[in-house]
């Protein structure tokens, strides 16, 4: 059940996300449409947008000898090195077309990853886990309780936007049929069950 204490977070509905993009997610585009249809059953509704420089440290780019999806470790800790994407004013950056109904009833936008030195997974913190986006404070003014993710990628900015919600204090759901994931491969699963087992620990649903 929906409620009027509830926000949807659409997290990073963009260009470069999808089928044709630079960090492209398996089927991408197809959450969008159901995405918006579910947009219109929420009171609240904020969609974050990745918001690159031109020059950023997660890039692989920025760090000769390297390829994308290699990890280095940064001050703030490992750092998974991706392609270029999501470059501030760039058509990659854009929200994907299908997307727009539900971006244009949208309390808030929260542009994260500005800062050329620190990732920014999370719609609430960037990778240092020190510096703030400000959302969880503006959910609280408007009496939010709960926050329903969806979006892109499941296992990594949906992931860590749900797992900070907990620590905010927000019950926190993660819907997988409105999420697509990059599925990276580790010692043990994916970077799918890596963050499934985090959830469960957290307290984070996956259903309504």
């Amino acid at each position: 059940m929906i409620a009027a204490t509830d926000a949807l977070v659409i997290v990073d509905p963009q260009r470069d996300f999808c089928p044709g993009g630079s960090l492209s997610v398996a089927d991408g585009d197809a959450v969008m449409a159901p995405i918006v249809a579910l947009a219109d059953r929420f009171a609240h509704v904020v969609v974050t947008q990745d918001w690159h420089p031109a020059v950023h440290s997660s890039f692989a780019s920025s760090h000769p000898g390297t390829q994308p999806f290699e990890t280095i470790v940064m001050p703030y800790g490992e750092q998974v090195l991706w392609p270029d994407h999501c470059v501030q004013g760039t058509p990659g950056a854009d929200f994907h077309p299908a997307i727009l109904p539900a971006v244009a009833r949208a309390d808030l936008i929260v542009r994260k990853g500005s800062n050329p030195a620190v990732d920014s997974y999370s719609a609430f913190f960037e990778n240092d886990r020190a510096t703030r986006t400000g959302l969880a404070g503006a959910l609280r003014d408007r009496g939010v309780t709960r926050c329903v993710f969806v979006g892109l990628a499941y296992d990594f900015c949906v992931a860590w936007s749900a797992l900070d919600a907990r620590a905010e204090w927000f019950a926190a759901v993660v819907l997988r049929d409105y999420a697509r994931a990059i599925a990276m491969p580790l010692v043990h699963g994916t970077t799918v069950d890596a963050a499934e087992k985090q959830f469960a620990r957290a307290g984070v649903g996956l259903t309504l």
